[in-house]
């Protein structure tokens, strides 16, 4: 049981690592700030995590029409 109990959590650790990796790799890039995975995983995350990506996005990506997530409320503007 002991074994099994360090299997889930090893895997529930790698699944969080590479997850978040992932986000972060999305909100610096310089790309586009248009990846559809990208996209979902920083509007799934907290308000605050959020919040820190779409100003990252923003400092890259100021002058672009902002990602779903970070848009404001009329579309065109970021949060």
């Amino acid at each position: 049981m002991k074994k099994l109990v360090r299997l889930l959590l090893t895997i529930a650790l790698a699944f969080v690592v590479v997850i978040g990796f992932r986000w972060y790799r999305y909100v610096t890039n310089t790309d586009s700030p248009y990846d559809e995975v990208g996209i979902t995983l920083n509007t799934a995350m907290p308000s605050p995590i959020n919040a820190w990506g779409c100003a990252k996005l923003k400092e890259s990506f100021g002058g672009a029409l902002p990602p779903y997530g970070c848009a404001a409320e009329n579309g065109t503007q970021w949060k």
